[in-house]
C-alpha cells in the first residue's frame, strides 16, 4: 500500500461525502464507509483490550497468550479496513480464518462447555474482551450489509465473524485465567401468582 497522508484534513468532507481509494464520492453513511467505520471502531478497541492484558500479564502471566494470539488481529483488521476501502486490495488470506479457529478450538477446550448464558462483567478485562465480541458482530453485519449491494471477498466475512467468536472465547479465557466467576445470566424473578 503505497498510500500516505501528509494532510489530515482536506476540507473535502465537509458536505457529506468522503473518498474511496478508487476515486468514488460516496456519503459518508454508505454501506462501504458504514463498514469501514465499524471495522476501525473494533480495531479501536481490541488496541484498548490489548493494552489492558499487557498491564495486567505482570500480576496473570496467563493472558500473554491471550495478548500473542490477539496482536494480529489489529493488523489484520486494518488490512481487512484497506480491502474495504480499495476493492481491488486483497492482503487477507484464509489462513487467517484457520488461525483463529484453531485458536477458539484449543482455548475452548481449556474452558469447557458454556452451560448457562454469561454476561460481559467479572472484570474489566473480560468486560472489554465482550465489547470487542459485540462490536465484531456489528462490524460483521455492516459488512453483510455491504455485500449484498457490493459483493466482497468471503475471507473478509469469514474472518470477522471467527473473530467475535474468538473474543467470545477469550473473555472466557480471561476469567479462568484471572480465577473470576463468570457473571450468569439471571431469570427475572416471577410474580407472585404466577
Amino acid at each position: 500500500m503505497g498510500y500516505r497522508l501528509s494532510k489530515i484534513y482536506t476540507r473535502t468532507g465537509d458536505a457529506g461525502e468522503t473518498g474511496l481509494a478508487d476515486g468514488r464520492r460516496v456519503p459518508k453513511d454508505h454501506p462501504r464507509v458504514e463498514a469501514i467505520g465499524e471495522v476501525d471502531t473494533l480495531n479501536s478497541q481490541l488496541g484498548l483490550l490489548l493494552a489492558e492484558l499487557a498491564q495486567q500479564q505482570t500480576t496473570c502471566p496467563g493472558l500473554l497468550e491471550i495478548t500473542e494470539a490477539l496482536t494480529p488481529c489489529q493488523h489484520r483488521l486494518f488490512d481487512l479496513g484497506g480491502e474495504l476501502a480499495m476493492p481491488e486490495y486483497q492482503a487477507l488470506q484464509a489462513g487467517e480464518v484457520e488461525r483463529l479457529e484453531a485458536l477458539i478450538d484449543r482455548w475452548n477446550e481449556e474452558v469447557g462447555p458454556l452451560e448457562n448464558f454469561i454476561l460481559p462483567g467479572g472484570s474489566r478485562l473480560i468486560a472489554q474482551a465482550h465489547v470487542c465480541r459485540s462490536l465484531a458482530r456489528g462490524a460483521e453485519r455492516r459488512c453483510q450489509a455491504l455485500n449484498a449491494i457490493e459483493p466482497i471477498r468471503g475471507v473478509g466475512l469469514a474472518y470477522v465473524n471467527r473473530l467475535s467468536d474468538l473474543l467470545f472465547v477469550a473473555a472466557r479465557l480471561i476469567a479462568r485465567r484471572q480465577g473470576i466467576d463468570e457473571v450468569l445470566w439471571q431469570a427475572a424473578p416471577k410474580a407472585p401468582g404466577e
